[in-house]
């Protein structure tokens, strides 16, 4: 169990999915630009099994704003995608609508 302030630590995030393609040293993962708010970063997500690059795009997606960048693979990751697992389905969250980037997520 965490804390109410624990869980205030954690940024959700609304990101705009610029482009996608696939990770060029690994077979599970993608590697998105992203727009949140006015700025663009990178993310490495593991989802390359469950998703095409070209689905993603232009695709609001919900994200951990500020956690630590991290390298995979060699290439850097700036937050991270948040999706269920059901099964063997993989599903990225999305709002249910249209929203803009970098709103906060509560």
């Amino acid at each position: 169990m965490i804390t109410i302030d624990d869980f205030a630590k954690v940024e959700l995030r609304t990101a705009e999915v610029l482009s996608a393609e696939a990770h060029p040293n690994a077979d599970r993962l993608l590697v998105l630009r992203i727009k949140v708010g006015e700025e663009e970063r990178q993310l490495v997500a593991g989802i390359r099994a469950h998703y095409e690059p070209e689905a993603l795009v232009g695709k609001t997606i919900v994200i951990v704003a500020n956690l630590q960048p991290a390298t995979l693979r060699g290439i850097e990751s700036q937050g991270m995608l948040l999706a269920v697992k059901d099964g063997d389905r993989v599903c990225v969250l999305s709002p249910d609508g249209a929203v803009g980037s970098g709103l906060q997520v509560s």
